[in-house]
């Protein structure tokens, strides 16, 4: 089998135990190569455990940018006994094995047709040194160091990231760096360097960061004017709580007190934080909450009363599998339906789905304005891959003259003239009611907020008609925030097309590599980028442009799709899901061969007349 070859274009995978200080490894080897100029896409996939299990970090290498998993894998580091067999299957034909080999392995434990690289690891750190936790640590910066051998990395460009992580740490620093070179020395000597995969200098990185989307969000809640958040910890989302505090801690004190000009609280559950959340907002404060889909199931009854009190309030939804506990670590798009119609009774909520950490930023800022115009929770729905994996993207821009839609809010100067106040009259048609902070005014404003049924003026009824008025008005507030949010994105194919595809938040970057495969076999599909919830009429007229359209989502249940069915009225027969659920990133290689398949059998053959 003829080695692979490939220049900044191909699939490494780490393959290690959970608590052996790989991570930082793994993380530095990627970042190395990003500071080589070259786009990378690391992927942590992780256990829910401590330590002891499997774990795997992924990294995509591409100039050309590709920023999706694309599947397969062309070199495996395979650093784990335990899951040898499924991580020898994964590597590509002609692909290459870099393992332990201070144990010898009968051939049985190999593949003819990829290349195998040992390197006796553990012997090395055994001679090397005494103390047993500096002979696992040390191990990976060894393995570092002979992949920067082995793909031709600039050896300096890692010893300056040891430098930089380790500045003041003379103690640290020094045996990192020796490790480095111990490990490049051993490959240059005794390995055939470099091989096939190689890292190139570069200039495909521009000026664009590497920030995952936990992080972009807590900074795009700070811009977009909160001051409230209330949370508990849940995985994926407990990073931004923290890093919410970080950023608050540079952009939310008084310079010449230091005084904090915000509140951060960790509530003693998630239906503690959604009511503090709901309690600040009422009082007029801009306030969030940042949780996962355990935590939106526990908040359901305070989220009703949000809906219907018409109180604004931020959920920042980072998706993970489920159901129940789940899978923790993972990432699926498993909440759609459940943040859609959180809560009992007839509910409808706004959802923004961004696709990488700018948007992140973005749809997290314009959230507070959304929540405020339209009085009512908005979800942003992030997600583990979104969430926790650091990703290559445009810088996070804020244009400074923004100013907050802080929507329809009386002033003591508007009730004092004697104008109407209803707190729940819709006097311009929109759906929308005006509000009052309390304390406005003495006698006119809202002093009380009730989860019951009410009329047009808060005043507690259960007549059949003011029931109807309040619902049929929360349609019609529907109906203008699809005004409101995000418009879908809309990828033409270079050449006309018979079929569609409709995509949504973290799946974009895999789609559109699937789109240039698919184009390259000779399918031509034409993608929308769902970015909102409730959904515009351009994704009705799209779907009724196609012969066929393929939903492509991370979820079992085709969730996207059944709420395309409910509320855009589109015909179900018109849609033909493509799922993916394991609980990793999907890839553009399972999108294009699942796409593929559903097109060969679409496109039936004629029979063919049989001679009498």
């Amino acid at each position: 089998m003829k080695p692979i070859e490939a220049t900044n274009d191909f699939v490494v995978k780490f393959a290690n135990v959970n608590g052996s200080g790989s991570a930082s490894a793994n993380a530095l080897f990627a970042k190395a190569i990003l500071r080589m100029g070259v786009p990378v896409s690391p992927r942590n996939i992780f256990p829910s455990n401590i330590q002891g299990l499997p774990t795997w970090y992924e990294v995509r290498v591409s100039e050309s940018g590709h920023l999706g998993r694309r599947g397969g894998v062309d070199l495996m580091v395979a650093m784990n006994p335990q899951t040898w067999k499924e991580d020898l299957a994964e590597i590509e034909p002609g692909g290459y094995l870099f393992y332990d080999s201070t144990k010898p392995l009968p051939k049985a434990k190999f593949r003819d047709d990829i290349n195998v690289i040992g390197m006796p690891l553990t012997a090395i750190c055994n001679d090397t040194y005494t103390d047993p936790r500096q002979r696992q640590l040390f191990k990976n910066i060894i393995y570092v160091g002979a992949l920067s051998a082995l793909l031709d990395i600039d050896p300096g460009v890692i010893a300056e990231l040891i430098g930089e992580q380790y500045k003041g740490k003379e103690a640290l620093l020094k045996p990192n760096v020796h490790a480095l070179q111990l490990g490049r020395n051993y490959a240059l000597a005794k390995l055939a360097c470099p091989i096939g995969l190689r890292v190139k200098r570069a200039d495909a990185v521009g000026d664009k960061i590497f920030i995952d989307g936990n992080n972009a969000a807590a900074l795009g809640c700070i811009f977009g004017g909160a001051t409230v958040a209330a949370w508990y910890p849940i995985t994926p989302s407990s990073s931004m709580a923290e890093a919410l505090q970080r950023h608050c801690k540079r952009f939310r004190h008084e310079p010449e007190t230091n005084k904090a000009r915000y509140a951060i609280i960790q509530g003693e559950d998630e239906l503690a934080s959604i009511g503090i959340v709901i309690g600040a907002a009422w009082n007029g404060a801009r306030a969030f909450t940042c949780t996962s889909g355990p935590g939106i199931s526990l908040m359901q009854e305070f989220i009703g009363l949000a809906y219907f009190a018409e109180i604004p309030a931020v959920l920042v939804d980072v998706q993970r599998g489920g159901p129940s506990t789940g899978m923790p670590t993972r990432t699926q798009q498993s909440d759609v339906l459940t943040c859609a119609y959180a809560s009992h009774g007839d509910t409808k909520h706004p959802l923004l789905f961004p696709e990488d950490p700018k948007e992140a930023f973005e749809f997290a800022a314009i959230s507070f304005d959304l929540a405020d115009r339209l009085q009512t929770p908005v979800f942003l729905m992030l997600d583990l891959d979104i969430g926790m994996n650091e990703r290559l993207t445009e810088p996070l821009t804020w244009d400074d003259s923004h100013r907050y839609d802080r929507g329809k809010v009386m002033t003591h100067d508007d009730l004092e003239s004697g104008k109407e106040f209803g707190r729940y009259l819709d006097v311009d048609g929109d759906g929308v009611p005006f509000r009052t902070y309390p304390g406005t005014h003495p006698t006119r404003g809202g002093y009380f907020t009730r989860g019951t049924t009410k009329n047009a003026y808060a005043m507690y009824s259960e007549a059949g008609p003011d029931y109807m008025y309040n619902m049929q008005r929360l349609l019609k507030k529907f109906e203008t925030a699809k005004t409101l949010v995000p418009k879908p994105v809309l990828t033409p194919a270079e050449r006309p097309a018979r079929f569609g595809a409709i995509f949504y938040g973290s799946t974009s970057a895999a789609m559109h590599e699937a789109l240039e495969a698919l184009a390259a076999q000779g399918i031509y599909v034409n993608a929308l980028r769902v970015r909102a919830f409730p959904f515009q009429d351009e994704i009705a007229d799209f779907v009724a442009s196609h012969t066929k359209v393929f939903v492509v989502e991370q979820n079992r249940d085709a969730q996207l799709k059944t709420l395309l069915v409910n509320d855009a009225g589109i015909n179900p027969a018109s849609l033909i899901p493509i799922l993916h659920y394991d609980g990793t990133p999907i890839t553009a290689r399972f999108i294009t061969e699942a796409v593929a398949e559903r097109v060969r059998r679409l496109n039936v053959q004629p029979l063919r007349k049989v001679a009498q």
